[in-house]
């Protein structure tokens, strides 16, 4: 089970990676575009919050890889954290934006913490 959650923090890590480089450097671009829906003036005006949600998803990326490589009891405890701040964040998006944000953000990092927890 320890490989398990491992894996599944590492992918919610990349995720969330990949989710500060859209939306602080291609939120106006390709990628950006589609994923918001927006046209090319939106994108534009919008582009200081993408930009500033991209760094918060780079710090959720953050703290899941210091939880990888800190021992216990500090990393576990620090995945179970940083993976609750992404279940909240992915729930309040889902909710409040785009249901596709539950399955993208926040089933991901339940399914992460749900191995993490049965792991420790």
């Amino acid at each position: 089970m320890a490989v398990l959650a491992t894996v599944l923090v590492i992918l919610v890590a990349v995720l969330h990676a990949y989710f500060l480089v859209l939306e602080m450097f291609l939120w106006d671009r390709g990628p950006g575009l589609r994923l918001s829906g927006f046209d090319a003036k939106t994108a534009s005006v919008t582009k200081p919050l993408a930009a500033n949600q991209g760094l918060y998803n780079g710090f959720l990326a953050a703290g899941l890889v210091w939880g990888l490589v800190a021992g216990d009891p500090v990393g576990p405890a620090a995945q179970v954290f940083f993976l609750v701040c992404v279940v909240v964040a992915g729930v309040y998006g889902g909710v409040t934006t785009n249901r596709r944000i539950l399955v993208a953000q926040a089933a991901p990092a339940a399914l992460a913490l749900a191995a993490v927890l049965a792991a420790g």
